[in-house]
């Protein structure tokens, strides 16, 4: 069970830091990595062995929520769809061809935007435009996110008939007036009914994401949410603190900033989603994540095999990631490749054969480790020194062993870490601060000396 930090220690370690969905982190790349790069580790990739993931980015939706991270287009003119698949086809193409020895794919995620905003017949067709140049296993798991507010049972039973699996429903909060403000109306009723659908049509995980730290959530109001949640029942939930980063996403600034919850009343509010979530036979996963105790993701964490990436949380090795859309991210070939941001500009590079990507990285030795080291500590709550030498050899135990025992004595202090020369291992009272265990390891916050472009950690 987590323990309640004092508010002296919250407001020593509340700072702008990673989640860590990638390491490097989005701020090093660089647009001097562009298609030519990208070519390259695609065909490093194409020499690898093993099944690839999949991601799809269909941005539109119908209104824009005011607290939306995301990269999306708001629009009701489902047509926009259409022609967004069209150069969508054609991406794929471009990429596919170089990747002529490997097109098994393992992993197929959808997500946005909405990908529900899609009709029956667009998601079939996004779904055959991939198919018609990879082959998803037999055991492939394919999810997708959607808003229960504009998913209809039909697009449900379409989407099982395609093979989706997995679904993960956008709920936030149940609280009337949080809704209001925040631009996202549903009701408990037509969510229930959905994942009802859902399980109905065969799907074998059903998630929930809420959102602590929204204007006018109390600690009553947030109560009856996590009731009705769990009166749903859902295989897992994801918890995520709100990131309020109006400096990045203008359209946040429409929430009124006075009404945000106080770092203490966060950590009060997620503390509250602990307690009623574990009551009810849940296990905490990593920094986030809730599932029940036989669900695969508490099963991987016990055995020291669960991974982190975009998505969140998964029991699948860190596979090479292609993805496709705009703003969509590539993991594959040790480097992370971005396309460009603007639906304009993503069309027009596309349209004129040129593979649409804008920025990215290639990851070095260094960075390497550095991502295998975070993931350790983000998923398992744990680092094995020894696992490091025997990955990274002696040079690399070295230097993750600096980064630790510069900073340890003053975790340890804290109550957030254990250290017996070999182990880290994060306590209860440390996994509510994760991700500022994690950034011992970053050597790039080190050269930089925390830019204001992260969420807060806490």
């Amino acid at each position: 069970m987590i323990q309640i930090p004092s508010t002296q220690l919250i407001k020593k370690y509340d700072r702008p830091g990673p989640r860590y969905t990638s390491y490097p982190t989005a701020p090093e790349w660089t647009e001097a990595f562009g298609p030519a790069q990208y070519v390259e580790h695609l065909a490093r990739a194409n020499q690898q062995g093993g099944p690839l993931s999949i991601y799809v980015h269909l941005p539109f939706c119908r209104e824009m929520c005011r607290f939306c991270g995301c990269n999306v287009v708001a629009t009701h003119d489902r047509t926009r769809a259409d022609a967004y698949l069209d150069v969508l086809e054609k991406e794929v193409a471009l990429v596919a061809a170089k990747l002529p020895d490997r097109r098994a794919a393992s992993q197929l995620h959808w997500g946005g935007g909405t990908p529900t905003f899609l009709d029956e017949k667009q998601l079939v067709r996004c779904h055959d435009i991939l198919a018609r140049h990879f082959t998803f296993t037999s055991d492939a798991e394919k999810a997708i996110e959607i808003d229960p507010a504009i998913t209809t049972r039909s697009q449900i039973e379409v989407l099982a008939k395609l093979g989706f699996n997995r679904i993960s429903m956008g709920v936030q909060d149940f609280d009337a007036r949080v809704q209001e403000v925040v631009g996202r109306i549903q009701g408990e009723k037509e969510t229930a009914d959905l994942v009802q659908a859902a399980r109905d049509n065969g799907f074998k995980g059903v998630n929930l994401d809420l959102i602590y730290g929204l204007p006018y959530q109390t600690p009553d109001t947030w109560k009856k949410t996590l009731e009705r949640i769990l009166a749903i029942h859902p295989d897992r939930m994801a918890v995520f603190g709100f990131a309020y980063v109006p400096w990045s996403k203008p359209h946040q600034r429409l929430l009124p900033q006075e009404a945000l919850p106080k770092t203490e009343q966060r950590v009060e509010l997620f503390l509250s989603a602990v307690e009623a979530f574990t009551g009810a036979g849940y296990r905490l996963i990593g920094l986030d994540h809730f599932a029940l105790e036989s669900d695969e993701l508490a099963v991987a964490q016990s055995g020291g095999y669960l991974y982190r990436n975009f998505q969140g949380y998964t029991v699948r090795p860190a596979e090479d990631t292609v993805a496709f859309g705009m703003t969509s991210i590539s993991d594959i070939g040790g480097a992370y490749a971005q396309n460009a941001h603007k639906l304009k500009d993503w069309e027009a590079k596309v349209e004129a054969g040129i593979i649409p990507v804008d920025r990215g990285a290639s990851m070095s030795a260094d960075d390497v480790m550095r991502r295998f080291t975070i993931n350790r500590v983000m998923c398992l709550l744990r680092l094995d020194l020894r696992e490091i030498a025997e990955k990274f050899g002696p040079e690399g135990r070295a230097a993750i062993e600096a980064d630790l025992r510069a900073g340890v004595k003053e975790l340890e202090e804290d109550g957030l870490v254990t250290f017996d020369g070999d182990v880290l291992k994060v306590t209860p009272l440390g996994q509510l601060l994760v991700r500022n265990v994690a950034m011992l390891f970053d050597a790039y916050l080190k050269k930089e000396g925390g830019k204001k472009q992260f969420s807060r950690t806490v």
